[in-house]
């Protein structure tokens, strides 16, 4: 009983952070021609993308320096349709979503959202992997194994996680099986890819 009351309020803790570092994680000022896009605590690397609803990337950009970016767009010249910014970082991906009609831009903050993306870390010859998911978004896992010496992958895992919110696992690999692991994670329309040489 501690210990599910630990994860609820660890839980209840993380919700809370998220939303108010949603809110301090950029800002957004729009003229007749112009939206300024200001983005907090960005690492050298992290990706802007801006796509439409059918995910075509209209622009896309790596920071180049940690700190604070700012950048004005001209948007208005989009035809009329919905879009979003893409904030790619680390262990998640911030989307910000904008509609253009006629010439005017306007951004709907209860629409934005966080994708978290898996984390893996090695220890020896155990893999731990951990998601975020607010929403309890399904999540599949592969496992590939190729040996050092042969070009042939074969699959060692399939997994299939729904109605969790926080995704714990640990995989224990054969310290007689050398070679190239890959990991992939599917969720929410979208692939990430570990690669581990063990």
């Amino acid at each position: 009983m501690k210990k599910r009351m630990n994860k609820i309020v660890l839980i209840l803790m993380m919700t809370i952070s998220v939303m108010s570092y949603a809110n301090s994680m950029y800002a957004v000022k729009t003229t007749k021609t112009n939206t300024v896009l200001t983005l907090n605590n960005v690492k050298k690397g992290n990706k802007l993308i801006i796509k439409d609803t059918n995910l075509l990337v209209l622009y896309r950009e790596s920071i180049k320096e940690n700190g604070t970016y700012k950048k004005g767009f001209d948007l208005t010249a989009l035809p009329d349709g919905n879009y979003y910014f893409e904030l790619d970082k680390d262990v998640e991906i911030i989307m910000i979503p904008f509609k253009v009609v006629s010439n005017t831009v306007t951004f709907d903050k209860q629409k934005e959202s966080v994708i978290y993306k898996p984390t893996v870390r090695v220890d020896d010859n155990h893999v731990f992997v951990s998601r975020l998911s607010l929403e309890a978004e399904p999540l599949k896992i592969k496992m590939y194994y190729r040996e050092s010496q042969n070009y042939d992958t074969s699959m060692i895992l399939s997994e299939e996680i729904e109605n969790t919110k926080i995704v714990e696992r640990i995989y224990e690999l054969s310290k007689e099986k050398t070679g190239e692991y890959t990991i992939v994670f599917e969720s929410q329309g979208r692939s990430f890819t570990e690669k581990i040489k063990f």
